[in-house]
């Protein structure tokens, strides 16, 4: 879905053009790491109990899980995890 009218699209991309490289490299770094907090949060709610491991198998599923197949995916659990 996109209800963004082109006129604010191009508003918006020369805003952030506007930008210096380093302000928006910025920008993402910050954007990440709020949203790595609030999946860390999630996953505390939902397993209080998590251990480290399981929480660093947990993040690497939320980020990346559907874009890797199964056996990547466990390759790259059984690295984090040693």
């Amino acid at each position: 879905m996109n209800d963004t009218s082109p006129a604010i699209e191009d508003m918006f991309f020369n805003m952030m053009m506007a930008r210096s490289g380093e302000e928006r490299l910025k920008m993402g770094f910050e954007m990440y790491e709020m949203s790595r907090k609030m999946v860390i949060a999630s996953i505390i709610k939902d397993n209080p109990e998590v251990s480290e491991k399981g929480m660093k198998i947990s993040l690497f599923n939320r980020f990346y899980g559907n874009d890797l197949s199964p056996d990547i995916k466990q390759r790259f659990v059984e690295r984090i995890t040693k």
